[in-house]
C-alpha cells in the first residue's frame, strides 16, 4: 500500500490501527486492573481526533467504490469529535464494578461502528454504502445490550437489532430494484441514467424508507424512544448523535449525487415528512418523564428541522445540515454528559429528580441549560445560527410555509426545554440530588461542549469554511 493509499483512507486505518493497539493491551493486562486500558483508549482517539484535521489528499480507491473529498474528511472528523466526547463521559461508567471487566470490548465495539460509518460516507458504491452501514449497525445492537444486569438493555439491543434487519431488508430491497433498472451500483453511473420510471422511484422509495428508519423520521421513529431508554446513558448519546449524524450525512450525499434528476419528487416527501418529524417529536417529548425518552423524542424534532437542509436542495443546504450536526453533537451530548453524570452519581434519570439542581450542583445545571438553549435555538448560543442557516436554505427556496411551520415548533420546543430549565432552577425539592463532584474525564468532555456550543455559533468563518468545501462527489 502506498503512502498516498494510505492518506486517501487515513481514518478508517488509523481507526483500525487503534482497536489492535487495544486488543494487544487487553491479551497483556491484569483482569482486575482495567484502568490503563481506559487511559489508553481515551489518548489513542484524541489522537487520531487531532490527526484528521491534518489535509489529506483527494481521490478514489477500488475502482470508484472508496471516494475522499472534503467535504466527507470533515464529515468523519465532526464524527471523530463527537465519538471523543462520548468516549470521555464514559470512563465513570466504565469503572463501575459491574463494567469494569468489559472496558477493551467497549472501546472495541464503539469505534467498530465508527469504521463503518466512515465506510459509508466515503462510499462511491452502493455496495461499499451497504458493507459500512452493516458494519456501523451490528456492534451498535451489542452496545444497547451492553449493560448486562439491566433487562431493558438486553430488550433495547434485541429491538434495535430487529428494526435494523427490517430496515436494512427495505433498503437492500429497493436497491435491487436500482440495479435492476440501471445496471450499476455506482452513484456516478446510477445518476447519469436514472429517470422517473416507476419503478426507479418505486426502487428510490424503499431506499428513502430504509433510510428514514436510521434518521427516526416520523412515521419511522416508533423504536426510537424504547431502545433509548433502555440502552445506558453513554450509548444513547452516541444513537442519538453519532449513529444519527453519520446516516444524515451519506443520506444527503446520495440524495444530491444519484438522485438529483428526482429533486422534485424527494423534495415533496421531506417536505411533508419534516413537517409530521418536528411536530410529532415536540408534542411526545412534551408528555415525557424520563429523561433519556425525552431527549429521544428532544432528537426526533430535531431529525425534523435538518431536514430542512435537504429542502433547500442546493450547496447552502447541504452545508447547513453538516454545520447543525456540528452544533447538534455539542448541545445534546452536554445534555446526555449532565445526565449520565447524575445517574451516575445517584442513579436519578426523571425530570422531577433534577428539582432543586441549582443548588447542589450549580456549574451541572447551568451546562445543562446552555445545552437545551442551544436544542432550542435560543440566541446567542450555537443551535440558533444552526437553525438560522437551516431555516434561510429552505427560505430560498420559497419554502416560506414550511419555515414557519418549523419556527411555531421551535416555540413549542421552547416550552417543554424550559420544563426542565425551571426543574432545576425554581422548583425545590425534599430529596434533591446531592452536590457531588464528577471526574476529571467527565468535567474535560462536557467543558469541551460548553465551549463548542459557544464558539461554533459565533465562528462565522466555520460556516463559511463549510460552504465553500467541495460537494460534487
Amino acid at each position: 500500500m502506498s503512502l498516498e493509499t494510505f492518506l486517501i483512507m487515513r481514518h478508517e486505518l488509523l481507526l483500525t490501527a487503534a482497536l489492535l493497539v487495544v486488543l494487544v493491551a487487553e491479551l497483556f493486562s491484569h483482569p482486575d486492573k482495567k484502568g490503563p486500558i481506559i487511559t489508553l483508549s481515551v489518548v489513542c482517539f484524541g489522537i487520531i481526533t487531532a490527526l484528521g484535521f491534518i489535509p489529506s489528499p483527494e481521490g478514489e480507491l477500488f475502482g470508484g467504490m472508496y471516494v475522499a473529498s472534503g467535504s466527507r474528511l470533515m464529515m468523519k472528523n465532526i464524527l471523530n469529535i463527537g465519538v471523543l466526547l462520548v468516549i470521555l463521559q464514559s470512563v465513570d461508567w466504565l469503572r463501575r464494578g459491574e463494567n469494569s471487566d468489559k472496558t477493551s470490548e467497549y472501546f472495541i465495539l464503539l469505534v467498530s461502528t465508527l469504521i463503518g460509518m466512515n465506510f459509508m460516507i466515503s462510499s462511491g458504491h452502493f455496495l461499499m454504502f451497504y458493507i459500512g452501514l452493516e458494519l456501523a449497525t451490528i456492534p451498535i445492537a451489542a452496545l444497547a445490550a451492553f449493560d448486562k444486569y439491566r433487562n431493558n438493555s438486553a430488550e433495547a439491543g434485541i429491538k434495535l437489532i430487529l428494526i435494523s434487519a427490517l430496515s436494512s431488508g427495505i433498503l437492500l430491497y429497493g436497491l435491487s430494484m436500482i440495479y435492476g433498472t440501471t445496471g450499476t451500483f455506482y452513484f456516478n453511473e446510477i445518476a447519469a441514467v436514472f429517470s422517473d420510471s416507476n419503478l426507479q422511484i418505486l426502487g428510490f422509495i424503499f431506499f428513502f424508507t430504509g433510510m428514514a428508519f436510521k434518521i427516526s423520521i416520523v412515521p419511522f421513529h416508533l423504536w426510537t424512544a424504547d431502545v433509548y431508554e433502555g440502552a445506558p446513558i453513554n450509548i444513547t448519546a452516541y444513537l442519538s448523535v453519532i449513529s444519527k449524524g453519520a446516516a444524515i450525512f451519506i443520506f444527503i450525499i446520495v440524495l444530491f449525487t444519484v438522485f438529483p434528476v428526482i429533486v422534485g419528487t424527494w423534495q415533496k416527501a421531506i417536505y411533508l415528512l419534516s413537517i409530521l418529524t418536528m411536530t410529532i417529536g415536540n408534542l411526545f417529548a412534551i408528555r415525557q418523564q424520563n429523561l433519556k425518552r425525552f431527549l429521544a423524542f428532544s432528537s426526533i424534532s430535531q431529525a425534523g428541522y435538518i431536514l430542512l437542509g435537504f429542502v433547500g436542495g442546493n450547496q447552502l443546504g447541504m452545508a447547513s445540515v453538516i454545520y447543525y450536526v456540528l452544533v447538534y453533537i455539542f448541545s445534546n451530548l452536554g445534555a446526555f454528559g449532565v445526565v449520565l453524570a447524575v445517574s451516575n452519581a445517584s442513579g436519578k434519570e426523571n425530570i422531577d429528580d433534577y428539582n432543586g439542581l441549582y443548588h447542589t450542583n450549580p456549574k451541572l445545571s447551568l451546562i445543562m441549560m446552555l445545552a437545551l438553549f442551544s436544542l432550542a435555538g435560543i440566541p446567542p448560543v450555537a443551535g440558533y445560527f444552526g437553525k438560522f442557516f437551516l431555516f434561510t436554505a429552505a427560505a430560498e427556496k420559497g419554502f416560506f410555509t414550511l419555515v414557519i411551520i418549523a419556527v411555531l415548533n421551535t416555540i413549542i420546543s421552547l416550552y417543554y426545554y424550559l420544563l426542565i430549565v425551571k426543574a432545576m432552577f425554581l422548583l425545590k425539592s425534599e430529596t434533591p440530588v446531592e452536590k457531588f463532584r464528577s471526574t476529571l474525564y467527565t468535567r474535560f468532555a462536557l467543558g469541551l461542549c460548553v465551549a463548542g456550543i459557544i464558539v461554533t455559533g459565533f465562528a462565522s468563518t466555520l460556516f463559511e469554511f463549510i460552504r465553500n468545501l467541495s460537494f460534487g462527489v
